[in-house]
């Protein structure tokens, strides 16, 4: 599982960053698939982007009096979410992968508090609310997560661009200071702790963990079960399962669908009734 998880989150940094070149030049990719926005963060200021991030995307538009809601961008949001919620998050998001592979070149093990992730509900509604009400004397406020928090922003945009040229040395100042200060943070807690961003301050994932319980994938467990604990001991979030099976912490990594021993965990549609085959229940998602 975790191999196959790997590649798909590979392939999907690679379609979503295919103009590699540009790393070079300095250019970002302006041409129509710009317009076109991937279900992750993907920061539209770096080069070698294809596509356009969603919380880019709104608040970008939020930020203009003309253009205070788009529903291309909801539709896309709410689509992407009702189909398989968080699984985004673990198999497509690019910064998610860098801080797995943070964390797994570390040997250090550490909970996070549980009172952190309840951070990015409150983050989500100032990311969409503030660029609409924060204005300035003619209207117009700015996309402040993506200037003052974004950390896949800074990583994939700010310094590659600083590295291309002195031309963009005029972008150097406390903000950016502020912003790579906060990336190295980030990424040395992913070293410590499992995916610190994803579980604290990221609002899209707050958005799709809305989801998780409701989506058309899920996870759902069979009367197989045994309660033994594995999963639990496997989930890198820290849920208790199967209790918890569906919550908005969880990313859809499916570690605990590998390590149960009993095969009472399966991720798949939650459409139909109960399977006579094998006891997976809708219900217990």
């Amino acid at each position: 599982m975790l191999v196959r998880r790997r590649l798909v989150q590979f392939l999907s940094t690679l379609l979503a960053n295919a103009k590699l070149g540009n790393f070079l030049s300095g250019q970002i990719y302006r041409g129509p698939l710009k317009q076109v926005c991937v279900p992750f963060l993907n920061c539209y200021g770096c080069p070698a982007a294809l596509g356009a991030c969603p919380l880019g995307s709104l608040q970008s538009l939020a930020e203009a009096p003309q253009s205070r809601l788009s529903f291309y961008v909801w539709g896309g949001m709410l689509l992407a979410g009702g189909l398989a919620g968080r699984f985004i998050c673990g198999w497509l998001c690019p910064f998610g992968l860098l801080q797995d592979l943070l964390k797994r070149g570390s040997r250090i093990r550490l909970r996070l508090p549980k009172y952190l992730p309840a951070l990015k509900f409150l983050l989500l509604p100032l990311v969409v609310l503030l660029p609409a009400v924060v204005v300035d004397q003619y209207g117009f406020g700015s996309p402040y997560f993506c200037q003052f928090i974004c950390p896949a922003g800074t990583l994939t945009a700010g310094l590659p661009l600083l590295a291309s040229g002195p031309e963009f040395y005029h972008l150097i100042g406390p903000l950016f200071w502020f912003k790579l200060a906060l990336l190295f943070l980030i990424l040395a807690a992913a070293v410590i702790y499992y995916r610190p961003f994803c579980r604290v301050l990221c609002p899209l994932g707050a958005f799709w963990g809305l989801f998780n319980r409701i989506a058309y994938f899920r996870l759902i467990a069979a009367p197989s079960c045994a309660a033994c604990g594995r999963c639990s001991q496997t989930c890198p979030v820290q849920l208790t399962l199967p209790g918890q099976l569906n919550s908005s912490e969880c990313i859809r990594c499916l570690d605990c669908v590998k390590a149960c021993p009993h095969g009472a965990l399966k991720f798949t549609s939650c459409s139909s009734g109960v399977d006579k085959g094998t006891g997976y229940s809708p219900t217990s998602c």
